[in-house]
């Protein structure tokens, strides 16, 4: 099986592509920005023709999009999360290719849930924010494209690789920086969030399986089971051997207008904070997946718990002492 693998360099695309790789029966092309992609070719800026004529030279049976961005302005996470996407998707249409569309979601797309609730894939998309407005436009693309095509939400990835700017990343470099300094005491914000945390291995385990299979449609996947951060952050202190007190803050701290005078405390707190603000991807202080559906249609169910991947996360911060 032939597969084009799109954005192999970002945080779930390297785990997809190993994934794919030791699959025998899989020969992987990876197209994308960076100079270690197969193909180089800007989603955001390339034309469909150009794309097209490269889906009809390398003829793949899956295309995989793991591409796109988290962070930025709203327009250019339009532009690199839906003008990207529309581009791919009139690609595939114009080709003679015929390839399955393996289209990364995210949560985000949902917006804020009901505490104690999990969400299904008929729940009624509400994203709190620009990141997933523009997920959830791409979506809507690969949806109505006609073309053979699953869209996996993923929920809250993490584990080997976790980007510094998340929750989770920014907590372990709060903890490392703790112990490097010798404080025996740390200030957190925002540990009252509750996600639902899926190891990045196992996301890219359900894309090798939508790859395989029929399914269409949306399919969530997480663990079905939400945490919250302020019982993560004691399950890494534990794992780091931090045994200083966490002091959670009671509100996260105010947000300063660009270019206003910081005092010296305000600098520490800020950067102390798991959450800069309450909730900075727009799914307010709840969010757990239904994932009835990946295991019923995809065959998929998490196996890497989350004690696993926080001892991965430390264990590259801790790297930086």
């Amino acid at each position: 099986m032939r597969v084009l693998l799109l954005g192999a360099n970002g945080f779930l695309g390297r785990f997809v592509a190993d994934r794919l790789l030791a699959d025998p029966a899989v020969h992987l092309t990876a197209l994308g920005r960076g100079d270690d992609a197969d193909v180089r070719f800007d989603l955001a800026s390339g034309s469909p023709g150009a794309l097209t004529r490269f889906l009809d030279a390398v003829h793949p049976g899956v295309v995989v999009n793991c591409a796109g961005a988290t962070r930025g302005g709203a327009r250019d996470l339009t532009r690199h999360n839906t003008v990207a996407v529309a581009t791919v998707c009139e690609a595939m249409r114009r080709s003679g290719c015929t390839a399955r569309l393996v289209q990364v979601g995210c949560s985000s797309e949902y917006g804020p849930s009901q505490p104690g609730s999990s969400t299904a894939e008929d729940a009624i998309p509400r994203p709190g924010g620009p990141y997933g407005v523009s997920k959830l436009a791409a979506t809507e693309l690969v949806l109505g494209s006609g073309l053979d095509a699953v869209v996996l939400r993923v929920f809250s990835p993490v584990g080997p690789g976790t980007p510094a700017g998340s929750p989770l990343g920014r907590l372990a470099e709060a903890m490392r920086r703790a112990m490097q300094s010798g404080d025996g005491e740390l200030k957190l914000s925002g540990l009252g969030v509750q996600r639902d945390f899926v190891d990045v291995r196992d996301v890219a385990r359900a894309v090798h399986a939508a790859s395989l299979s029929a399914a269409q449609g949306v399919v969530n996947i997480g663990t079905g089971r939400a945490v919250r951060l302020r019982d993560a952050a004691a399950v890494l202190a534990r794992v780091a051997g931090y045994a200083g007190a966490l002091h959670e803050l009671d509100a996260p701290p105010p947000r300063l207008p660009i270019g206003a005078p910081r005092t010296s405390t305000e600098s520490v707190i800020e950067h102390l904070s798991a959450t800069p603000s309450p909730y900075p991807d727009g799914c307010g202080a709840w969010q757990q997946a239904d994932v009835r559906t990946a295991r019923d249609r995809l065959g998929w169910r998490p196996r890497i718990n989350l004690e696993e991947s926080l001892a991965d996360i430390w264990m590259e911060a801790a790297c930086r002492i």
